[in-house]
């Protein structure tokens, strides 16, 4: 064979190597802020409350999205992520909830180094895409402890878990269904407060 032809061979053979390894773009998504009406009175308006980073019990806390289609099968999607740690999106997501309620006079991020009155601790037991079947659903389920800084003790727990239906079997259709839940996750965490 001659050079000129290998060299044409090669050539073609890695332009077509290389569009057939083209990628879908990354998609980023993010978690929508709950509309929050403000609560006139209750019994912490004078109080601050600290909303500490959530905590894992089974998942790593991470950009990743979660699927599974079985209790013991789990992956990831790889064009899709959300724009940054799930724990950081939620723990930002109540705060807003909580500073829009005006349940409380302040609330603060775990990183401050203001001393509060209050401090609410949770623990995330699922956040995923869970496919069973020709059923599918954003499962959502995460426990609050509300602790007082004064006596170290706690004031109570409850844990809320949410199954909403996804209009379609991707990311784009879980990211949806999960922002439902976390919409209804933040209206039920504020009423469970206000008592």
């Amino acid at each position: 064979m001659k050079r000129s032809t290998k060299i044409a061979l090669i050539f073609i053979f890695l332009l077509f190597s290389g569009c057939s390894s083209k990628q879908s773009p990354l998609k980023v998504y993010t978690l929508n802020t709950p509309v929050t009406a403000e609560i006139p009175s209750n019994n912490f308006k004078h109080k601050t409350i600290k909303v500490m980073y959530p905590q894992s019990l089974k998942e790593k806390v991470s950009q990743k999205m979660n699927y599974s289609y079985s209790s013991a099968e789990q992956g990831v999607y790889l064009n899709s992520q959300w724009s940054n740690t799930i724990g950081k999106l939620l723990e930002g997501t109540i705060i807003q909830a909580l500073d829009a309620s005006r349940l409380f006079k302040a609330v603060l991020p775990y990183a401050s180094t203001a001393q509060e009155d209050y401090r609410l601790e949770s623990n995330i037991y699922a956040f995923s895409h869970e496919v069973r079947g020709d059923q599918s659903h954003a499962l959502v389920s995460m426990q609050f402890s509300l602790i007082s800084t004064q006596t170290g003790k706690l004031v109570k727990i409850k844990r809320f878990t949410y199954k909403v239906a996804t209009r379609t079997t991707d990311a784009k259709g879980y990211v949806e269904a999960a922002n439902i839940a976390v919409e209804r996750l933040s209206k039920d965490l504020l009423r469970w407060l206000q008592f």
